[in-house]
């Protein structure tokens, strides 16, 4: 409608500049005036002039109004009284543009001191940095964290680590890292998580850093108060009957006067007492010295030789390995690949010590089971993370055991040692990657190893 009302405003105009253009040829050659021609000319250079700077003024008010859209300029608004219905209804256009465009404008500044009133109040130290170190964002949580009020340059760090300068600076995009940090005389356990992305073509490390320190003290203590406890029954069911025996002993050997010194005979009974008991006592700490070897197993895992494998490979060998003793039990033994070609980087001997261990577990729980399965598969998940998992349709585990399975030497075998899923666990740790279990008893039980 402007620009209707505009074209028909230079028509009208041309359309007079042209008469008067006509009337002055007309007085010029038909009529013999001479003053008249002259004041006709000037009539029609201002109206050439005013229809210039009718357009000129359209056109300067079309600059300022994109000047205002470009440079984000919306405190101005456009006033134009007097000058026609084109002017008023382009004025009333550009007005209604700016009033959206502050709507808009105030919608994101809400929406981003929201946010930023979020990430200040967050417990998690945030650092947001350029390439070259530029800080973009920090936090309340990380400035408290480093005891700052201000940090322009990620390298400024360096006067608290320098060893978390060069985590930051050097990790990629989704890499988490675990560092040590001696802050004074506090010790910190910083768990850092990086995540890289572009705005306007700059490149932008977003970095999140906590303190968890605290966690793992709590986690560490409530391991070895577990370890302890395993520790004490075992060590006390030993050491019991020996102090038990050695005061019977003592006892026996009370019996006999000695007071004269002469050589006395001593009962059969009592001979056979003292070697029974001394044969206990030599029993139980044999079993002792074993099961202390068997701590000192649990604490020298051999350093993981990695290597490049097809996991198609492995579990042919294991097959290879257990194939007459699930024949024997009339076990229906299942192998799974998808995709069929996977590979894995890993320590090829120390996987198969934890797979056939699994698998020794497994058929144990489907003794007395009719129609066992056994199944051994692996798959990529939906975070490409390659999966192993041992299945079975045996016994299961007790919901009021399944978390203490992993503890060293605990177990619910009547000859079992309770190491095998401990070392397990410590084997898939060193591969950088976690081991874990769900069962629901007499149906299905599943052992699972992340890579």
């Amino acid at each position: 409608m402007v620009y209707k009302n505009f074209k028909f405003n230079c028509i009208i105009r041309i359309i007079l500049i042209t008469l008067t253009l006509m009337l002055l040829s007309y007085i010029i050659f038909f009529l013999n005036y001479s003053i008249t021609p002259v004041l006709i000319g000037l009539l029609a250079i201002l109206q050439l002039l005013s229809l210039l700077h009718y357009i000129d003024k359209t056109n300067r008010y079309l600059t300022n109004f994109l000047e205002s859209i470009r440079y984000s300029d919306f405190s101005r608004s456009f006033k134009i009284e007097g000058l026609g219905s084109a002017y008023d209804k382009l004025v009333s256009a550009f007005n209604k543009v700016i009033e959206d465009f502050q709507k808009i404008r105030s919608e994101k500044e809400t929406n981003y001191y929201y946010l930023l009133n979020v990430i200040q109040h967050i417990g998690i130290s945030l650092i947001a940095f350029q390439q070259d170190g530029k800080v973009e964002l920090i936090n309340n949580s990380a400035k408290r964290l480093f005891r700052i009020s201000n940090l322009k340059n990620i390298n400024d760090l360096k006067s608290f680590s320098t060893l978390l300068v060069e985590k930051l600076r050097n990790m990629k995009s989704g890499e988490k890292s675990l560092i040590k940090v001696q802050d004074e005389d506090d010790f910190l356990q910083l768990m850092i998580y990086v995540k890289e992305f572009k705005l306007k073509g700059v490149s932008i490390k977003l970095v999140s850093i906590q303190n968890i320190q605290t966690e793992l003290e709590e986690q560490e203590l409530e391991a070895w108060q577990k370890l302890i406890r395993v520790l004490t029954h075992e060590i006390m069911n030993s050491i019991t009957p020996i102090s038990s025996l050695a005061v019977t002993i003592n006892n026996l050997l009370d019996e006999i006067d000695t007071t004269d010194n002469a050589p006395q005979e001593i009962d059969d009974e009592i001979i056979i007492d003292i070697q029974n008991a001394l044969r206990t006592i030599n029993k139980r700490s044999i079993g002792l010295i074993e099961f202390v070897g068997t701590y000192r197993n649990l604490t020298h895992i051999p350093k993981p030789d990695f290597s490049i494998f097809p996991i198609s490979q492995l579990f042919k060998n294991i097959q290879v390995l257990m194939e007459d003793e699930l024949t024997k039990k009339g076990i229906d033994f299942k192998i799974s690949l998808n995709p069929e070609n996977l590979e894995i980087t890993a320590d090829e001997k120390l996987i198969e010590q934890i797979i056939i261990n699994l698998m020794n577990n497994s058929l144990q729980a489907l003794m007395n089971i009719k129609n066992p399965v056994l199944i051994l598969r692996s798959f990529m998940n939906p975070q490409n993370r390659i999966m192993i998992q041992v299945v079975d349709n045996g016994c299961g585990i007790l919901e009021d055991v399944i978390d203490k399975i992993f503890i060293p030497f605990f177990t619910t075998k009547q000859n079992g040692s309770g190491i095998g899923l401990s070392l397990s666990r410590q084997i898939m740790r060193l591969h950088g990657g976690t081991i874990s279990v769900t069962s629901v008893p007499e149906r299905e039980t599943c052992f699972t190893l992340r890579f």
